[in-house]
């Protein structure tokens, strides 16, 4: 299949380098179209107000590769208008630097954002996450996002599942039928871990921001939110939580649908 990929932690980001690699070992024919620096947190967000540059690289990922100045939507758009000589089969957002699974981390996700935007050109797409431990996170940050022994052998191995999920994902997804292939890996991932269709849980997520500080600014303080989910059907959290591949079907049709 010929896939366009792209992230919203940066071009440089082991994560989506592993995904490359995986799907390329695949057999997948890839373009990857990626922020210049991290982007996270950013939804569906464009940049409207101000240009936006692309640029054609090379960072040894065995495709072309571009590096855009903007957001994950932005490198979506931009590469099918511009960049890329055939239209793909598919989108592919990923691997993210952490979980992208819960109402609040799915709608303000730039990784499933990245991934939507390809659902807007008609196309099928796949956001794909790694969930991490708060300590493998934070060890990750220290050391410039280069990652440990475990995290790497985790990574390769969610990035192989990725490879073998993708044709299967795509081909189940109808013909511009606006949806988004939500897939989150836990922590650790093993080459037996299985695969669990999933819904979104129902988090609440509020005080994300510390109190102002002497000179009036206020900090992002990360944590995973309350969850209010009933016991059935199986969410994307408690699938991770017991070690499985969490599988959620974006189905954007559905939004305001009477029943």
């Amino acid at each position: 299949m010929k896939l366009l990929v792209t992230n919203d932690d940066g071009i440089d980001c082991v994560f989506l380098h592993e995904l490359v690699l995986g799907l390329r070992a695949a057999g997948h024919e890839l373009a990857v179209v990626a922020p210049k620096t991290e982007q996270s947190w950013i939804s569906a967000a464009k940049s409207r107000t101000r240009p936006v540059r692309s640029t054609k690289v090379n960072r040894g990922l065995g495709c072309p590769t571009w590096v855009v100045d903007g957001t994950p939507s932005d490198c979506v758009n931009i590469a099918l208008a511009h960049l890329v000589k055939a239209r793909p089969d598919a989108v592919i957002s990923g691997m993210n630097v952490g979980l992208n699974a819960s109402l609040g981390f799915i709608l303000a996700s730039g990784t499933v954002a990245g991934a939507f935007e390809g659902v807007l050109h008609g196309l099928p797409a796949v956001a794909f996450s790694q969930d991490l431990s708060f300590e493998t996170y934070d060890h990750l940050k220290d050391h410039g996002g280069a990652p440990d022994a475990e995290l790497s052998a985790t990574l390769k191995t969610s990035a192989a599942h990725a490879g073998r999920l993708v044709s299967t994902l795509v081909a189940a997804t109808p013909p511009q039928g606006f949806i988004v292939h939500n897939v989150n890996f836990p922590y650790p991932c093993r080459p037996d871990s299985p695969l669990r269709r999933t819904v979104p849980a129902r988090m609440v997520i509020p005080g994300l921001f510390s109190p102002a500080a002497d000179d009036g600014t206020h900090r992002f303080v990360f944590h995973l939110g309350q969850d209010l989910s009933p016991a059935e059907p199986l969410t994307d959290r408690a699938a991770l939580a017991q070690g499985c591949i969490s599988h959620t079907v974006l189905d954007y049709t559905q939004l305001g649908r009477v029943a």
